[in-house]
């Protein structure tokens, strides 16, 4: 929205009028008065699919000169608020976030229009998803609200806002416990919890912020290569072949009891079904998923817990993603997209990687897909209408890493990768994925040059050993390696720092507008000073300032 509303205006002065500009749109507005009613309204709006022409749209004072009838007209125009609200809504609904903020402040009504607009919903589900509920409450959601009954734009700001603290301060914490090799690890970030497992056999839950151990399960007598957990059940799994699980519990400061103790036997359940070691796993409201070495994907009825689908693959399965009604896995080299109601493959990308495709993860975004294989490199790959027979080439490519790439895992903007080397690297996507003006589809991949590519915006050392698992959330970056450590980055110093900043910054703002206003009404009470002071002069000087005139009126007409 980089528009001069002089320039559109044929007109220098722009202090008592503010104007909108979006594709397609061009509204004037007159600023509200004190007692916070509108002076005067009247808006310009092609609502139509061609860009208007900003030198055909002048300015209704300019015309001075106009008939009865077409002042008349003027002064029947009608605001932007005026026009039925599902067409309000339908044009708030063609503008991006920072479109959206700026609309908001231009005026009290539009302020609140573009504060309720259930755009901002669809921004936050389109980057993070629905929220989780916390952990405390009991009672379900309202159709339509939020945790905590924040707004919608509030949720968003404070979202977007703490995306940033991954480029800002931190803090490293080590979690120790574990006897051998961690493998997997899973925050939960609704809950303030870590789940990490491996070699060892056993499930430790940790407290994300006191960095304390809370609870660990018995033995499972298996190798634990995979964890997955909401707000209601939690599910590892390993190479014994089958699920184990724990279902949340009531009436308790954590939700899940994983030692077992004083919890009933429906509590702590199992899945049988593969017929190799689980590899991974995933849950969403509905189902869960499952990918083992015995080259199956299997999707789980939650409410029944029963198989209710399988998709065969050609190869060991290292890693599953569900969004909406498809599952991504990876199998050898190759990644796949299957659609859950049909049972049908939907796209396949041969030969993601040199070796095998050991991790995968997906976003909220759109059908977008990130590969990491045995080559150490990350792929991009974008589904989003393919074709059956197209072949799918990789969008964008990096190569952080000099071993094999174990795990991915994405927040938005962020994408977080941990190889062999011991290297945890982070990606901003911000450029890649970028806003689209359509209300069907909001983002798409943005075509760019591979050798344009940014590198990871930071790199970050492990243990100087093998990284085998990552997860991303709430201001942390969770990895586990070899050596049975779990290393925490925490960003929230950072988030602290730049919200102090923030506050000094709203100050000095806040310190300035007094100053400057201060400043106003000093000049205009010494004007009327002088005015009043002059006007004094001018009673006492009587009818000299009559002949005064007059002598300059004379002078004057003897020089010419």
């Amino acid at each position: 929205m980089d528009f001069d509303c002089n320039k559109a205006r044929g007109d220098s002065s722009s202090e008592d009028s503010s104007c909108i500009v979006t594709e397609g749109t061009l509204i004037w507005t007159r600023p509200f008065t004190h007692c916070g009613k509108t002076k005067h309204w009247s808006s310009l709006n092609t609502l139509n699919n061609q860009k208007c022409s900003y030198g055909s749209l002048s300015d209704p004072r300019k015309n001075v000169g106009t008939s009865d009838d077409k002042t008349a007209s003027m002064c029947d125009s009608r605001c932007f608020t005026d026009l039925p609200a599902a067409l309000v809504c339908e044009v708030l609904a063609c503008l991006d976030p920072k479109e959206l903020g700026i609309v908001s402040c231009v005026s009290t009504i539009l302020h609140t229009l573009a504060t309720d607009h259930q755009g901002w919903k669809k921004f936050y589900c389109e980057r993070w998803g629905l929220p989780n509920p916390p952990i405390t409450v009991n009672a379900p959601l309202v159709p339509g609200g939020t945790p905590d009954w924040k707004s919608w734009k509030t949720l968003f700001v404070e979202r977007e806002f703490r995306s940033k603290s991954f480029m800002g301060r931190f803090s490293v914490d080590v979690l120790r416990g574990h006897s051998d090799d961690v493998r997997t690890v899973f925050l939960l970030a609704s809950a303030n919890l870590i789940f990490t497992g491996g070699n060892d056999s056993v499930i430790r839950m940790w407290d994300m912020e006191e960095g304390l151990l809370i609870d660990k399960s018995r033995p499972l007598c298996c190798t634990i290569r995979a964890i997955a957990a909401d707000t209601k059940l939690l599910v590892t799994g390993g190479t014994n072949a089958f699920i184990h699980c724990w279902r949340a519990v009531e009436d308790n400061s954590y939700p899940f009891h994983i030692s077992g103790n004083g919890t009933g036997q429906n509590s702590e359940f199992r899945l049988w079904g593969h017929e190799g070691p689980v590899t991974c796993l995933a849950l969403d409201s509905l189902r869960i998923f499952s990918g083992s070495w015995d080259m199956t994907v299997r999707v789980w009825d939650r409410s029944e817990m029963k198989c209710v689908q399988k998709f065969m693959h050609a190869d060991w399965v290292w890693t599953v993603a569900p969004h909406g009604n498809t599952v991504a896995s990876t199998a050898g080299s190759d990644a796949y997209v299957w659609d859950i109601r049909s049972g049908e493959l939907t796209s396949i990308m041969s030969n993601t990687h040199v070796g095998y495709a050991y991790s995968l993860a997906r976003t909220h975004l759109a059908d977008v897909l990130f590969t990491g294989g045995e080559d150490g490199a990350i792929r991009l790959f974008n589904i989003s209408g393919v074709s059956d027979d197209e072949d799918i080439k990789p969008s964008a490519t990096w190569v952080p890493h000099t071993g094999p790439v174990h795990s991915l895992a994405f927040e938005y903007p962020w994408l977080v990768s941990t190889s062999s080397d011991g290297r945890v690297a982070l990606i901003d996507l911000r450029k890649i994925l970028t806003p689209k003006n359509s209300s069907k589809q909001r983002f798409r991949v943005k075509n760019i040059d591979p050798s344009s590519i940014d590198p990871p915006q930071r790199m970050f050392h492990g243990f100087g050993c093998e990284l085998f698992s990552v997860a991303i959330g709430a201001d942390r970056i969770v990895c586990g390696g070899e050596d049975g450590a779990v290393k925490v980055w925490n960003f929230s110093e950072a988030l602290e720092i730049e919200k102090r900043a923030q506050a000094l910054r709203s100050i000095r703002q806040e310190n300035r507008m007094r100053r400057k206003k201060a400043q106003v009404e000093m000049n205009a009470n010494s004007r009327s000073d002088q005015f009043s002071i002059a006007m004094k002069r001018n009673q006492l000087k009587g009818d000299k300032s009559v002949t005064w005139h007059s002598k300059r009126a004379i002078n004057d007409k003897v020089k010419s």
